[in-house]
């Protein structure tokens, strides 16, 4: 029998009536459901379903899924059918990971205004990217990105921070020609930062003027106008981190890329190391330090504080495309890119595993398809997740 792997879920489920306890006058009606969501994943709670392969006969029952976007289970599948779909708007070309971070000074202020403060970031970063790549000293060219948002860093403290694929060049000016970039540079970080850094500042106290930001608690002494301007001062000065990677690859390249930042979670359940006497320990990488693979032990109650942090807007979109591969024209500005670079559409990349688990191939003889048979409600299945689940909901 394999044993059980230490799973997110299970902290939530031991220490739940401990960190509603403490925290749970705090939380909101999204973090309550991600929270009830995860401890019912894949459980009796949710139901179950039978399935029968179409060529084998093999059945099994499978329990459901919660389908959550910030449960760690429920993002392979996802994850999966992205990216065969953005497969297809890949080009033949080389592209560069670009980082843009917000300074460390922003934290209380995202956790008060995180839609805001979010959204900011994207529009900052796209408008950032797109003006100095048509700069002709630079580049000359429209481009086209991909923007994801990571709201933590390996230890789930607050660490807002976009990743952005790009293609290694972009379409002339005047879309005769595809102008790519040099080979082992795309664009200057430091001249990305200070843009970055301006346009962000702005947008900001625009938005203080406006009477759109929250400053509650201890942000309450920003309220009065001096005190805010001089927070905004103070950030003109440091250098604000904009990471630019050499360009690398192709498209096989950058959907092992996208497989790794586009539906991650705070936490992966394959870090959980421990759960024992009220203490967690999972592993991180300190960057800081070479990217060493260290070990954290913290409390339970702050681990899933911690967890609940990077609990996005209902309906906020945390995967935007820009530039020439923005919704609204993406089509066309895909067909004129393959035009000029003499290009077909690249056929799908996805591995084996990846693409039975898209065609629900059946485990026991990988050629026929598992066909739905039935439902299993969750009252005819035993165990309920959560023997606290209605105290969990009023706290």
């Amino acid at each position: 029998m394999t044993q059980h792997r230490l799973e997110v879920a299970d902290v939530f489920r031991q220490h739940g009536k401990e960190f509603f306890a403490r925290w749970g006058h705090t939380l909101s009606a999204a973090q309550r459901k991600v929270f009830r969501d995860i401890c019912a994943c894949r459980t009796a709670a949710l139901g179950a379903r039978f399935e029968q392969c179409n060529h084998c006969s093999h059945q099994t029952t499978l329990f459901h899924s919660c389908r959550n976007r910030h449960c760690p289970k429920c993002q392979s599948t996802a994850r999966d059918h992205w990216l065969d779909r953005t497969a297809k708007e890949l080009l033949p070309v080389p592209y560069s990971h670009v980082i843009f971070t917000l300074p460390g000074a922003f934290t209380p202020l995202v956790r008060q205004n995180a839609k805001l403060i979010y959204n900011l970031l994207f529009r900052c970063v796209s408008e950032t990217l797109l003006t100095i790549a048509r700069d002709p000293s630079r580049l000359g060219a429209d481009l086209g990105l991909l923007a994801v948002l990571h709201t933590w860093n390996q230890k789930m403290m607050t660490h807002p921070h976009l990743h952005c694929l790009v293609p290694a060049g972009g379409l002339a000016l005047d879309k005769s020609s595809w102008v790519p970039s040099r080979k082992k540079f795309f664009l200057p970080g430091p001249v990305l930062g200070r843009m970055f850094r301006g346009k962000f500042l702005a947008l900001l106290a625009l938005a203080y003027r406006r009477k759109k930001l929250r400053l509650l608690g201890d942000l309450q002494p920003l309220q009065r106008a001096g005190a805010f301007d001089r927070f905004v001062s103070s950030l003109r000065k440091p250098n604000w981190v904009v990471e630019v990677r050499t360009p690398f690859g192709g498209p096989e390249h950058v959907l092992k890329y996208l497989a790794r930042y586009t539906h991650r979670v705070a936490i992966s359940n394959g870090r959980l190391l421990q759960l024992r006497d009220g203490q967690v320990t999972f592993c991180w990488r300190d960057s800081a330090d070479h990217n060493t693979q260290k070990l954290m032990t913290i409390e339970a109650v702050e681990f899933i504080r911690r967890f609940l942090l990077h609990v996005l807007p209902p309906g906020f979109v945390k995967i935007r495309h820009f530039g020439f591969l923005a919704n609204g024209c993406r089509g066309a500005g895909l067909k004129l890119a393959r035009s000029l670079l003499r290009a077909m559409p690249v056929a799908t990349l996805l591995t084996v595993r990846q693409r039975n688990a898209i065609e629900r191939k059946c485990p026991r003889c990988a050629v026929g398809t598992l066909c739905f048979l039935g439902y299993i409600p969750a009252e005819r299945l035993r165990a309920p997740v959560t023997p606290n689940q209605r105290e969990f909901d009023s706290s």
